[in-house]
C-alpha cells in the first residue's frame, strides 16, 4: 500500500536501479575471467563512454533532480555501505564532534585549503528534499542541508586543466592506506546547483552512519557515488593520476563510473 502523500516513482529510474544492481551482482559474480583479458575491459570502456554521450544527449547536464516535500520523507534514511569507519583517525574526530576535523582541497587549484566544519556551515547553503537510489534496490528520500560544491570551488579556483573533482574518505575498504574509499566526477557535474557537501539530513547534524561529518550528494547519480566521511578533495586532468585510474573504489571492482540516471 502506498503511504499517504506518497509520489508515484519513476519507471525508468527504478527500472536503471534495478538494472545496474543485477549488473554489479554479475560483474562481481562472474566477470573474472573476462577483466583478465584485452579485449573485454575495452569493450565496457566503450559501452560507458555510449550510455553517458545517450544519457547527455537525452537529459541536459543543467538538468535537476526531482525534489520532494516534507510529505514525502522516508521514515528512516537507512545507511549505506559503511556504517562506523573502522578508522582510529576518524573514531577520534567523531568522539570531539569533528571540531578538530578540516576537509582539505588541493590538487589542480591556484589556493589550495582547509575548511572546518564550522567554516563550510558559514558559506552559502542550500536544502534539498531528494531521493537517493541504492544499487542494492532499495531508495529513501530524505533532506540534506550542506554547501554547494560550486562555492568551495570557487574559492579555491581551479586551473584550466582540471577536469575531474575527486572525493577521498575516511572508511577504509581494506587494510592498506591506499585501499580507503574515493569517487569521483567531472566538473560539469561538480558545478551542479544539487551538487553539495551535506552535513544536515532531515533538519539535524548528519550521523556517523549516514557519512558525517559531511558527504557528497549528487543528485542525478546513484548512490554509491555520494561518498560518505570525506577527507579530502583533489582536482585532477586524468584518472591515470589515481589509483587504478577508473574513478572510483567501486569502478576498480567493475561498475561504471558515470551513474547518472
Amino acid at each position: 500500500m502506498k503511504r499517504r502523500n506518497e509520489r508515484p516513482e519513476n519507471p525508468r529510474r527504478q527500472f536503471l536501479v534495478r538494472a545496474l544492481g543485477g549488473a554489479g551482482t554479475f560483474l562481481v559474480a562472474g566477470c573474472n575471467r573476462l577483466s583478465s583479458t584485452q579485449w573485454f575491459p575495452k569493450f565496457l570502456a566503450v559501452g560507458e563512454r555510449l550510455s553517458s554521450a545517450t544519457q547527455h544527449l537525452a537529459t541536459p547536464r543543467k538538468s535537476m533532480a526531482q525534489e520532494f516535500s516534507e510529505a514525502d520523507l522516508s521514515p528512516r534514511f537507512r545507511s549505506n555501505g559503511t556504517a562506523v569507519p573502522d578508522n582510529p583517525q576518524y573514531q577520534a574526530l567523531a568522539r570531539n564532534a569533528f571540531a578538530d576535523w578540516a576537509l582539505e582541497v588541493g590538487g589542480l587549484v591556484e589556493q589550495p585549503t582547509k575548511l572546518t566544519l564550522a567554516q563550510l556551515r558559514h558559506l552559502p547553503s542550500r536544502t534539498q528534499i531528494t531521493r537517493h537510489d541504492c544499487v542494492e534496490g532499495w531508495s529513501a528520500i530524505g533532506k540534506w542541508t550542506g554547501v554547494p560544491l560550486h562555492e568551495v570551488l570557487a574559492l579555491v579556483r581551479p586551473q584550466p586543466q582540471a577536469r575531474y573533482v575527486v572525493f577521498y574518505c575516511a572508511d577504509p575498504m581494506e587494510d592498506s592506506e591506499a585501499s580507503k574509499y574515493y569517487e569521483s566526477v567531472d566538473m560539469e557535474d561538480a558545478r551542479h546547483p544539487q551538487t553539495i557537501l551535506a552535513y544536515d539530513l532531515n533538519g539535524a547534524a548528519l550521523p556517523i552512519a549516514n557519512g558525517a561529518p559531511i558527504r557528497v550528494r549528487v543528485e542525478r547519480q546513484l548512490g554509491y557515488k555520494m561518498a560518505k566521511y570525506l577527507m579530502r578533495i583533489e582536482l585532477v586532468e586524468s584518472f591515470a593520476q589515481i589509483r587504478d585510474g577508473k574513478g572510483g573504489y567501486w569502478e576498480d571492482q567493475g561498475y561504471e563510473w558515470y551513474a547518472g540516471i
